[in-house]
């Protein structure tokens, strides 16, 4: 095969690789960011609704992370080595954590005392997204080991945990009634401040932990493309602060989707053409141009079903979850009594 499609086929891959996480942090990250808000939440009922709102999509949403990981392995081994190698210790805790939440998700369901597993959901759901952001912060900085490094990380886990709220929030928004609803409204409003000022302390610090990215948010070819990503991040977050306020049910949620990729495609502008900042190229770490176009075949006719799939589950479970409030449930119960009498 011919040399020169190789860097076409590594920069097409690298391409894959980030809209399936993209797949990943949209679909996934709601229902952590439920799994997270359920841990401030106090009514059964509430809490309940809640997992029956992802309960058709949860377990769906995870497979984009194994097609992640499954096709980092054979387009760019060099890569899954050495985040394995460095990262073991945050990639064992992500795993544990979304252990933790399928097995009490489904426990739940036969449990006569549900709040034991509710917090192990939203325990398993915070340590998985925490140990997403640790992971987020130690590529970007380049494994750094320094105190830099470390609060980097210790940002960037809070950053992505709040962000993962903000979604599973307006999701809420969308999907649920009533007091529930309402709450939503309110966990949006105060999730939004958190992303955005966790986003801005990273933002401000990026240019510190990592030389590469510095460099490429001062080239002048890339300089009008991050100019306008900011002012659509900006856009997102004024019109969630406003939908959130004025009863937008679907803007809110969408606003915080495009406010995610947004900022991931400005992750994925920042870092090119490297892998790992500081330590691995595209070139480098990218797999032959056989294995590469062997692979591109096997995800072009894997990637339209799993849409397809993910898609239709979303078009047949539309629409709000009727919420019975505890008002409702005393009405409902007195009623039966008042016509027995």
């Amino acid at each position: 095969m011919d040399s020169s499609l190789q860097p076409l086929l590594a920069n097409t891959w690298f391409f894959l690789l980030g809209l399936i996480l993209a797949f990943y942090v949209i679909t996934d990250g709601f229902d952590l960011g439920i799994g997270i808000l359920s841990l401030v939440t106090r009514r059964e009922n509430h809490r309940s609704a809640m997992f029956e709102s992802i309960g058709h999509v949860w377990d769906a949403n995870e497979t984009w992370l194994v097609v992640l990981g499954g096709a980092l392995f054979g387009a760019f081994p060099a890569v899954y080595a050495t985040v394995l190698s460095a990262m073991y210790g945050p990639v064992m805790v992500m795993i544990g954590g979304l252990i933790l939440r399928g097995a009490s998700f489904e426990f739940r369901h036969a449990a006569r005392s549900k709040r034991g597993w509710d917090w192990a959901f939203g325990s398993g759901s915070l340590i998985a997204a925490l140990a997403q952001g640790a992971i987020l912060g130690q590529l970007i900085s380049g494994f750094s080991t320094g105190w830099l490094g470390l609060t980097f990380s210790a940002v960037a886990a809070l950053g992505v945990a709040s962000g993962y709220a903000l979604m599973g929030a307006t999701y809420l928004v969308m999907k649920t009634s009533g007091s529930l609803e309402q709450a939503s409204r309110h966990h949006a409003r105060l999730a939004i401040w958190t992303t955005v000022v966790m986003a801005a302390i990273l933002t401000l610090a990026t240019p510190f932990a990592s030389i590469e990215v510095r460099s490429a948010w001062f080239d002048p070819r890339r300089m009008p493309v991050f100019v306008i990503l900011g002012a659509a991040a900006l856009l997102a977050f004024l019109y969630i602060l406003r939908s959130a306020r004025r009863g937008g049910v679907r803007g809110p949620f969408r606003a915080s989707v495009l406010l995610f990729l947004v900022s991931f495609g400005g992750l994925a502008l920042s870092i090119y053409p490297a892998m790992i900042p500081g330590h691995i190229t595209i070139l480098q770490a990218a797999s032959s141009a056989p294995t590469l176009l062997f692979m591109l075949i096997g995800i072009g006719m894997l990637l339209p079903v799993m849409i397809g799939y993910n898609a239709y589950q979303y078009l047949v479970f539309r629409g709000k979850i009727h919420v019975h409030d505890e008002a409702e449930f005393i009405a409902d119960d007195a009623e039966p009594r008042a016509h027995t009498h």
